[in-house]
């Protein structure tokens, strides 16, 4: 079930954090691996320390997804490369953090498109031609927010909620077709996406790592879940938000989250991956 070997795998938003360890996580079961990202300096600094670290083919490729013609900018450029996608992990995203009225309309916008409108239209260029082979994975990445309504982070938990429910409906619709589909939802995860959302949150406990939450996205692809949280700890908050009314739910994340009680990072900017450094021979 964890033999990835002969198959290619996209990641979207690969260029550090969960997506470029999912990338790893593929890259260690014997995948080719795409990593597109925006096209900055970070996308061909992550494909160079892949290329290092395991005996694959590693492709990098540059593209805004948040964009309207993104997704098929992209499927165009993997058509160019002659690939087949065997695996895709749609992972690209970002959060905005703060109270809804104020915060700036172009990014709401560019959060909806890139966590909502480019996740079904990779879905749909990738989805098909795997049911066609009759094989294949697909991984849409939510959240542990995808489970309830979040103040201050409303569009964000939204559009996690729709990956959610998107990504559940098509795991039953296409059971039994050789295609498995998966929703990995993270909790707060030792990634640069709180560096870059502007401050830090106390989750109860320690931040998991990308590393534990490639390891739940596989145990869920083995056991043919349709959704898998990480960390036993937030799976139980996650269920429980079910069983609760929703307005309470979300009158009690609303204090936990409120602007007044987040703290802007004290530490200096987290050191990625590709970025610490890496012995050399003797």
């Amino acid at each position: 079930m964890d033999d990835y070997r002969g198959q290619t795998a996209l990641i979207t938003g690969a260029s550090s954090g969960i997506g470029l360890a999912l990338a790893e996580g593929f890259a260690k079961r014997g995948a080719d691996v795409v990593i597109a990202a925006l096209p900055n300096e970070k996308l061909p600094a992550a494909a160079a320390w892949l290329r290092r670290r395991h005996p694959v083919t590693v492709r990098e490729i540059g593209v805004d997804l948040a964009l309207e013609e993104g997704p098929d900018k992209l499927a165009a450029m993997v058509a160019e490369l002659g690939l087949t996608i065997d695996v895709l992990v749609n992972n690209a995203g970002f959060g905005t953090h703060g109270n809804y009225h104020e915060l700036d309309l172009e990014q709401n916008h560019r959060e909806i498109m890139l966590l909502c409108a480019a996740v079904e239209r990779m879905t749909h260029l990738f989805l098909p031609g795997m049911l066609e082979r009759g094989r294949g994975t697909l991984i849409n990445v939510g959240s542990v927010q995808s489970f309830q309504a979040v103040p201050h982070m409303a569009v964000y938990a939204a559009a996690k909620a729709f990956i959610l429910s998107f990504t559940t409906a098509l795991w039953a619709e296409y059971r039994g077709t050789g295609v498995r589909i998966l929703t990995l939802c993270p909790a707060q995860t030792d990634t640069d996406f709180m560096d870059e959302l502007g401050f830090e949150m106390n989750p109860g406990g320690r931040l998991r790592t990308p590393e534990e939450v490639v390891a739940t996205a596989f145990r869920g692809l083995r056991r043919g879940a349709p959704y898998a949280v990480d960390g036993h700890r937030h799976a139980l908050t996650a269920h429980l938000t079910g069983v609760l009314p929703r307005g309470l739910v979300a009158r009690i994340t609303e204090r936990v989250v409120h602007p007044s009680r987040m703290t802007k990072p004290a530490k200096p900017p987290r050191q990625l991956p590709f970025e610490d450094p890496e012995p050399t021979a003797a």
